[in-house]
């Protein structure tokens, strides 16, 4: 039986892991890159071209290896634990050596259409049009992955900044933004509290006169380096916590949360405090941020009113004058030109069920893979997307209704409507664990936690207690990894590994079960005090 040949658009993370799902599901993958080389947006370009991701020299990634990699390659437990990019690019290429995933790409192709066959009601074929060395062909293809992600096109609003058009120093989007030797004694202002904003407004500040970083809403400012001393994220997103986040009430998590952000420093003493609550936006992340606003490196200041030559007039009536540079990190706006229409974009609204297939095609062939903002990691996500989309493809899985689908697009739209800032920002949020377990049901290969426990007590332990990693998604059902177990039950070594690089007498092991102790301990007793709340409120009401 012939092979279902499947085009995958794009070989950054989520292109190579869908020529992996491919292989795995034995479809034949032929994936089309624009650029020259693997990587996508973690590639490092000087000059990158048009519609192309683009990322500083400097950008270390804020999500740590244990929780982003590719749940059946577990990074080198001597990589850092949050990655330079050129060390995440070294395991993107030991990855997609190890699996010989460079065999099944096309460099330096564009892809300019997709489009239906003629026949596409009964066959589900598309026929896609690429270019290489100015050469148009047109190849068939049984299934279509889109792996292009949603940092392709800069979002500059300039008519939101009055006076922009006479103000006579430099202004850029953080995109164009690559070292800071161009900027030693300048003046600069930072426009936008995202992870760019912060990390440039924090680098420029090391060789500026002064910086300044404006904001119009403020941000909550989570930290890598958390409890203990070990990744943020690890110790975060486990089974546990979230297990506690669907029987306490938002509120009670978000006092919980806000209160150890603001243990660390007072947002509403350094300006950075929201008026929202920490679960109602996207977070920051930034060590250092702190640490230059009290060293007076970096100015808070609210959003600008209005520019006038040399100038920048704030909404609090403030000036800050002889500004030289603005740096507008003011984020991306996505969209699929290639698709002719296939599907629709409107401020960064898709109409996708599960944010990955279009309700109303005839036959389900084309899946979006990446299209998410978790309050996560992306990669392990976009793998599991791969997953079910290849299952799909070949029969193995079935979409419900287009009607159901519709409703579940609504009810995901309504939810996200309910619980974010009404932003462009917040149209593809996804919750890590909740939205991980979602498409592995599909899949066939959420864990089974029940059994765990009855079967292998130590490991259940570690499932749930320890950081959810991928490896979790491997333990069971197709696709099953036989590493997956030691993967998990050794992934605290290779977080504490590239630390150890001076070695004390402590026995890292006994240290690391008391910091996973300590938090399922004070875990416990966050859960007591919410069923204390509740017993509190529900006594007040008898009476």
């Amino acid at each position: 039986m012939t092979k279902k040949r499947i085009a995958v658009i794009g070989a950054g993370i989520s292109g190579l892991g869908a020529i992996k799902c491919c292989l795995d599901e034995d479809l034949e993958p032929t994936c089309f890159e624009r650029n020259d080389d693997i990587g996508g947006l973690w590639k490092f370009q000087k000059n990158p071209s048009e519609k192309m991701p683009s990322i500083y020299k400097s950008v270390t990634i804020n999500t740590s290896k244990e929780m982003m990699c590719f749940s059946d390659f577990p990074i080198p437990d001597h990589f850092p634990n949050y990655m330079h990019n050129t060390k995440l690019m070294d395991y993107f290429r030991m990855y997609a050596k190890h699996f010989g995933l460079l065999n099944y790409i096309c460099f330096k192709t564009k892809v300019c259409s997709v489009r239906k066959r003629p026949d596409f009601s009964n066959s589900g074929q598309w026929d896609v049009v690429v270019e290489m060395n100015e050469k148009q062909e047109t190849l068939v293809f049984d299934g279509i992955l889109v792996c292009s992600g949603h940092h392709t096109d800069p979002y500059l609003p300039l008519h939101s900044f009055p006076g922009i058009e006479k103000f006579e120093g430099c202004y850029f989007h953080s995109r164009e933004y690559k070292s800071p030797e161009d900027f030693v004694g300048k003046r600069i202002i930072v426009v936008g509290i995202g992870n760019s904003g912060v990390d440039i407004a924090v680098e420029l500040s090391r060789v500026a006169k002064q910086v300044f970083l404006s904001t119009r809403r403020g941000s909550w400012i989570l930290h890598r380096v958390w409890e203990n001393g070990y990744p943020m994220d690890s110790s975060f997103f486990t089974r546990f916590n979230s297990f506690l986040q669907k029987i306490l009430t938002t509120s009670l998590i978000n006092n919980y949360l806000e209160k150890i952000l603001n243990s660390r420093f007072n947002h509403s003493h350094y300006g950075l405090q929201p008026k929202h609550r920490l679960l109602s936006q996207h977070p920051t992340v930034s060590d250092d941020l702190p640490n230059h606003i009290i060293s007076g490196r970096v100015h808070v200041k609210p959003n600008v009113r209005e520019f006038t030559e040399r100038d920048v007039i704030f909404e609090d009536g403030t000036v800050e004058e002889n500004v030289d540079v603005v740096v507008f990190a003011t984020g991306y706006s996505f969209s699929f030109p290639f698709l002719d229409g296939l599907i629709e974009v409107a401020n960064n609204e898709v109409s996708l069920y599960k944010l990955m297939f279009p309700p109303d095609l005839e036959k389900p062939t084309l899946a979006v893979i990446g299209l998410i903002q978790p309050l996560g990691i992306v990669l392990p996500i976009a793998e599991l997307q791969s997953r079910w989309a290849t299952r799909v493809f070949k029969g193995l899985s079935k979409l419900p209704s287009t009607k159901t689908m519709m409703a579940n697009i609504a009810q995901r739209k309504r939810a996200m409507d309910k619980r974010y800032v009404k932003t462009a920002r917040h149209t593809i949020q996804v919750d890590h664990i909740e939205y991980m377990d979602e498409i592995a049901t599909l899949v066939g290969v959420k864990p089974n936690l029940l059994f765990l426990f009855l079967s292998d007590p130590k490991l259940a332990v570690e499932v749930f207690f320890g950081p959810c990693t991928p490896y979790q998604y491997r333990l069971q059902g197709p696709g099953k990894w036989a590493g997956a177990r030691r993967a998990i039950l050794t992934q605290r070594e290779r977080i504490i590994k590239p630390l150890r690089t001076r070695i004390v007498s402590e026995d890292s092991h006994s240290a690391s079960w008391l910091s996973w102790i300590k938090m399922a301990t004070f875990g416990l007793a966050f859960l007591a005090a919410g069923s204390a709340y509740f017993r509190c409120i529900r006594h007040g009401e008898r009476k």
